[in-house]
């Protein structure tokens, strides 16, 4: 589930340990609206965001497969996807995905590459979204960034070269 909404939405960990069925807005449209807070392990307003302040994400469909198959079969608390194993009334703790990052690490169940971390799945929604034309200002909103640098600086070498497109446009246009 972390994994899709991460790669497939670009969800922050502690915004995918709060996925709520409530925050589907349309087929293909989810809303971020909480996160699970790392310091309280409660539900709180988002990053760089005031309380109420929200994000539209896109929803792949094969995301939203996802979250309807896990909700049919392991059901939901309020809305909520993912709660405490333990203590169904307390928020997803989502170290417990770190944990388990671990655990599948050290018993080579999936392969997984040297360096690469949970967080790694957000990097590659922005990735894909970039290297398919995708607007960096619409993929900067949709990652929560407090400002468009950040995912400039982040990202920049991903995005399709402009300065040779440019000197094609401008030979085509001189040669007119």
């Amino acid at each position: 589930m972390f994994v899709d909404l991460m790669s497939g939405c670009g969800l922050r960990n502690g915004e995918a340990a709060a996925v709520n069925l409530k925050n589907i807005l349309a087929d293909d449209v989810y809303r971020i609206t909480e996160q699970v807070n790392q310091t309280t392990k409660t539900y709180g307003r988002l990053k760089h965001r005031k309380a109420g302040e929200y994000r539209d994400v896109p929803l792949p469909a094969r995301i939203r497969e996802t979250i309807d198959w896990y909700a049919d079969k392991y059901g939901t608390v309020d809305g909520y996807l993912l709660r405490h194993p333990q203590d169904l009334s307390k928020p997803f703790p989502y170290y417990y995905l770190q944990n388990q990052w671990q655990r599948i690490k050290r018993a080579e169940v999936a392969e997984i590459p040297e360096g690469m971390v949970v967080y790694s799945f957000r990097h590659f929604f922005a990735s894909n979204c970039l290297t398919n034309g995708i607007p960096i200002t619409d993929v900067a909103e949709w990652m929560g960034h407090r400002s468009l640098d950040i995912t400039f600086k982040i990202y920049r070498h991903l995005m399709p070269g402009s300065i040779g497109k440019a000197a094609k446009i401008l030979d085509h246009g001189l040669a007119a």
